[in-house]
């Protein structure tokens, strides 16, 4: 027996409900379904005992087949009551158990009698049911109701019918396109949810055709559309086609009707229009004054969510023009104080885009008393804006940077205190008159953190910047005090920083190594070895001596080597007399291997490269080519490309090449593979026609003696090139070969072979291939190190593009550097980036590159390329394949 809806304790605060179906069993229930087979109908029991089984159905239980096939008969047999409550769960489980084909013959008579009723709700349901239920070779059979239901005069049958054409448009879209002129009939009904629905389906049925699209759009702009739930699907399908047109300001088709919209009298209209508004592609201000206006309204609306909608939308339009919403900053601060939480978070986080600098210390008073009432997720927002307030405006950086620390005294969870410690040592970086109140801030918040992973990465990044302030000694005792009071993992990055202090600190270096004296005799391995490693690196008798820049760099300096290389080396190395040779691992970063081409049925084309395997691919071309003795005196192999593809997936002959660079040569590696079992190819080569790369000169080539079927080949062209200057060109392939045919039955090839050729796709060479991709752990660290003096800077415009993010991609590939610290990665709709890139040139000199990004409203975008290098020259050879781009 279901429980009755209860109440615990109704003078308590916090009530909870419990619900009626609580502790029911499908056994139960299903026993209970025999109630549908008595004689005499309880019409009441009958709809009880349908709603338990629907609660099962929607809460996961699954019924077996047996089951479902039985409490689908049974419900059959309530077709005879006549009571309209019951009918109307008949119709809903049905739906929910979908029988299959040869159990819906059962009840097709029954529901299409329904569907033909003088009673409009059983018409109205029995359509959603029949279509939900039903295959195409029925549909045909009933098509002819539905058209008729679709025009009915009653709303409901008529929207049960279109509803019904929306579903089947997945399944049976060839039938519901012969509704076309029925549905357009419904899209004039005077009925609001019958003319929502019509035009949705019209739409759906005219999708791909974009003309079509294009004049129902425009005949209903005209005024024909009555219903507001209907006018915000138009206003929708316009804004497609605007922006499928890709016209931009002055001659935008459409924008005079979703400006008339604005002075709609219902409210979802308005908004519809005005976030349609503020989503064109390159709005202006003008185009966007009449959109902020209605929204400004909303803000001081009594309803929640329309403050919400209109918040949340201004909070989106600040992101790329936030002069446009300053006029809004008054209605916006009264909602700080706003009970929906979420609507107080936006206007705050929309204030800080918005604000200026004399508005900051009145926002920071507003917030610091709203903080405590919000959720974690909600903190993080505003964190994340306080952030780049911050980085707009470098002058509040005490009221900001107290803020963000008195905030990081309170109770929160880990990520909420992660983005606050990003926060202050991003501000830290960013502005140097930060740096020592942020330092005292995050080694406050140590001696109370309870996160192993931020205490670590706080005396990390002490260890970096503690040495170079005014006065390191004053963080040695917070350091120290991780030593007695943390977990191992925590004490042993105590104790690495305080080493670091030592070896950048000579002063301290006494200090230093009487406390790590006393770590020796830590209770973790780790600890005990880490302060023995430095004490006996650094000097065990701690007198006041400038520290071995050699030491420095063992200890401190940047790992300049891929990790996954390090790994994968000492995974291959065999121990043996010969000691390990960090210098052997490979410096270049590993891109994706490219997808191999292959048709179905056959082998993966390895195409002749190199053994595969994960170690040093480059080792391995090396050997390759040092054991041809045409190449043997080019001297040693800086780089190795990826392989580039010459021909298409599906041809007769598949070839890739890769360029190896040398300092006064490139050769070009073609592998090939002759895909047709009924040929071998011998003497195969590839001629290259160098007319458009003035700069190199061919100087030998070595041919493929034979190719048979399937089995990789190399043929190699070798170039020589100016020393000291990145020459580029292109070149086309020509692929040479002299064919014979092959016997299937026997396998040997005819005497005599015809001359052929096959043009393959054009190469080139380009400055990239100049660049290994060579990371660095500690960009600021490295860059600092690498001094100013072969320092270059300068400005360039790079044209229109279509965001930000595609013109950072687009000269991160024409450099080829690494990306360092994930700054290759540009937020949404940002206006301001900057990246950093790390590499080593040809002649192996590193290279460092700092980029800052604008983009305009014109989407017009500017670049400062700021270059340090080993090499003078090697800057200004990054500086000419910039200009020359």
């Amino acid at each position: 027996m279901a429980q009755p809806l209860v109440k615990k304790d109704d003078d308590r605060d916090d009530e909870a409900e419990y619900s009626p179906f609580l502790g029911i069993e499908k056994g139960a229930v299903l026993q209970e379904a025999r109630v549908f087979n008595d004689p005499q109908l309880d019409p009441r029991r009958c709809s009880q005992v349908i709603t338990k089984l629907l609660y099962l159905l929607n809460q996961g239980d699954s019924f077996t087949k047996v089951e479902a096939t039985e409490v689908f008969f049974s419900v059959t047999k309530l077709f005879q009551s006549k009571d309209l409550g019951l009918r109307r769960m008949v119709y809903l489980i049905i739906k929910e158990l979908s029988p299959s084909a040869d159990e819906v013959i059962i009840v097709t008579s029954s529901l299409m009698k329904d569907m033909n009723s003088k009673t409009d709700m059983y018409r109205a349901n029995a359509i959603r049911v029949l279509c939900r239920i039903t295959d195409g070779t029925l549909l045909t059979q009933i098509e002819r109701y539905l058209k008729q239901a679709i025009v009915d005069k009653n709303p409901v049958v008529a929207s049960a019918a279109l509803v019904s054409g929306i579903h089947l448009l997945q399944t049976n879209p060839e039938i519901v396109k012969r509704w076309s002129n029925e549905v357009q009939e419904a899209v004039q009904s005077r009925a609001a949810l019958v003319q929502f629905h019509a035009l949705a389906l019209l739409q759906q049925i005219r999708q791909n055709d974009r003309l079509a699209v294009s004049k129902l759009v425009t005949s209903l702009t005209r005024g024909t559309v009555r219903s507001p739930l209907a006018q915000c699907l138009l206003i929708r399908y316009t804004s497609q086609v605007i922006r499928e047109s890709n016209t931009q300001t002055g001659d935008r088709p459409f924008y005079d009707f979703l400006e008339s919209c604005l002075r709609h009298k219902a409210e979802m209209v308005i908004f519809e229009a005005a976030r349609a508004i503020t989503e064109l592609s390159g709005v202006t201000s003008r185009e966007l004054t009449p959109a902020i206006t209605v929204l400004q309204l909303f803000l001081s609306s009594s309803k929640p969510v329309l403050r919400f909608a209109a918040v949340r939308t201004l909070n989106k339009v600040a992101m790329t023009h936030p002069m446009a919403v300053t006029n809004c900053n008054i209605d916006m601060e009264s909602l700080i104080s706003d009970q929906n939480r979420s609507i107080a978070t936006l206007a705050i986080t929309t204030l800080l885009k918005t604000g200026n600098e004399s508005s900051v210390d009145r926002l920071m008073k507003q917030i610091t008393n709203f903080m405590s009432d919000i959720a974690d997720e909600f903190k993080i927002v505003v964190v994340e804006a306080i952030r780049s307030l911050c980085l707009k405006f470098p002058l509040k950086y005490r009221s900001l940077m107290n803020f963000l620390s008195n905030i990081l005294r309170e109770e929160g969870g880990f990520e909420y205190k992660k983005a606050i410690v990003d926060s202050i040592v991003i501000l830290i970086r960013d502005i140097p008159e930060a740096k020592e109140s942020g330092l005292l801030h995050l080694c406050e918040f140590i001696e109370d953190c309870e996160f192993t992973y931020l205490s670590t990465q706080i005396l990390h990044f002490l260890g970096i910047e503690g040495p170079k302030t005014t006065d390191p000694s004053k963080y040695i005792r917070y350091i120290y005090n991780r030593v007695h009071l943390e977990n191992a993992t925590v004490r042993a990055a105590a104790v690495s920083t305080l080493a670091k202090f030592g070896a950048m600190v000579d002063a301290l270096k006494p200090r230093i190594f009487v406390l790590l004296r006393r770590c020796i005799f830590d209770s973790d391995d780790e600890v005990r070895d880490r302060a023995t490693l430095y004490l006996n690196t650094l000097g065990g008798d701690g007198e006041v001596v400038e520290t071995d820049k050699d030491v420095k760099i063992f200890l401190f300096g940047d790992l300049d080597i891929p990790l996954v290389n390090l790994e994968t080396s000492l995974k291959n190395y065999e121990p043996s007399e010969e000691s390990f040779d960090i210098d052997s691992v490979p410096k270049e970063v590993k891109s994706q291997p490219l997808v191999e081409k292959k048709a179905p049925g056959k082998k993966p084309a390895g195409l002749g490269a190199p053994p595969a395997g994960p170690p040093s691919t480059v080792d391995a071309y090396e050997r390759l080519l040092s054991s041809i003795p045409e190449f043997s005196n080019f001297g040693k192999l800086f780089k190795s490309s990826s392989p580039v593809e010459l021909t298409e997936a599906e041809t007769e002959y598949a070839v890739n090449v890769v360029k190896h660079i040398f300092d006064r040569h490139v050769v070009f590696q073609y592998n090939c593979i002759n895909t047709i079992p009924e040929q071998l190819l011998e003497n195969v080569s590839v001629i290259v026609d160098a007319s458009e790369a003035e700069d190199f000169a061919e100087v030998t080539s070595k041919p493929v003696r034979s190719l048979p079927y399937d089995t990789p080949g190399q043929t190699f062209v070798a170039f020589e090139k100016p020393d000291g200057i990145t020459a580029v060109g292109k070149f086309s392939n020509t692929l040479r070969f002299i064919v014979k045919e092959v016997d299937p039955s026997t396998g040997e090839a005819e005497e005599d072979g015809v001359e052929d050729e096959y043009q393959l796709e054009d190469l080139e060479v380009v400055a990239a291939d100049y660049m290994m991709k060579v990371g660095v752990s500690n960009f600021r660290n490295a860059w600092e190190s690498m001094g100013e003096d072969f320092e270059r800077v300068d400005e360039y415009g790079l044209g229109p593009r279509e965001s930000l993010a595609e013109a950072v991609s687009a000269v991160i590939n024409l450099l080829g550097m690494q990306p360092c610290e994930g700054t290759e990665a540009v937020a949404t709709n940002s206006r301001s980036h900057t990246c950093l890139l790390s590499g080593v040139f040809l002649g192996n000199v590193r290279v460092l590159v700092r980029l800052q990004f604008g983009i305009e409203g014109s989407r017009d975008v500017a670049m400062k390329l700021a270059v340090r290098s080993e090499d003078e020259a090697v800057g200004d050879a990054i500086h000419e394949i910039v200009s020359c781009s």
